[in-house]
């Protein structure tokens, strides 16, 4: 497999559909991969295992990123927009500085990731595993963190402006400053 002509072709096609072949790496073993730099848009990564890759400054966005193995992987400064990691694993990884606006993170595996100064505004978030993750100066600004575990995660001058929770029977929003609980409406006898 000849990477440089796989990402060559792909930006052919997000240039001219009907020209070059969208870059399709699922199921395919990237392990510790130089891809720095490597303008991913829209790329099919599926299933792709990219542990301990080098994505610093990568172009991801809109990419399907769903059940795709990055536990270690260096995400740095990656633009991650709209793209779809759901049920990805990203243990440890390092997301410092990456633009996740709008991404989909469901069920996403994220103990001790360093999402340093990351732009989450309006990631959904649902049910992710945040377990000691690293979030110090990150934008959530209308995250979606409904059943997010956030035990043990560094929240400092992190903003949380507009974001809703859900856990269990609450439901939670941080707003203004101020984080308001209540019982769901719907869970009241």
């Amino acid at each position: 497999m000849d990477i440089a002509q796989m990402l060559a072709d792909h930006v052919r096609w997000q240039e001219d559909d009907t020209k070059g072949t969208r870059l399709c790496l699922g199921d395919v073993e990237l392990t510790n991969a130089d891809l720095r730099y490597a303008d991913l848009e829209g790329a099919n990564l599926r299933d792709a295992n990219l542990q301990g890759a080098d994505l610093t400054d990568a172009f991801l966005r809109g990419a399907d990123l769903t059940d795709a193995y990055l536990k270690g992987t260096d995400l740095t400064n990656a633009d991650l927009r709209g793209a779809n990691l759901t049920r990805a694993d990203l243990d440890g990884a390092n997301l410092r500085d990456a633009n996740l606006q709008g991404a989909n993170l469901t069920d996403a595996y994220l103990k001790g990731t360093d999402l340093t100064n990351a732009d989450l505004r309006g990631a959904n978030l649902t049910n992710a595993y945040l377990r000691d993750a690293y979030l110090e100066g990150a934008d959530l600004t209308d995250a979606n963190l409904t059943d997010t575990d956030l035990r043990g995660a560094n929240l400092s001058d992190t903003n949380l402006a507009n974001v809703g929770f859900k856990l269990g029977y609450h439901e939670a929003i941080f707003a203004d400053g101020i984080l308001q609980i209540r019982l769901r409406q719907s869970q009241i006898i």
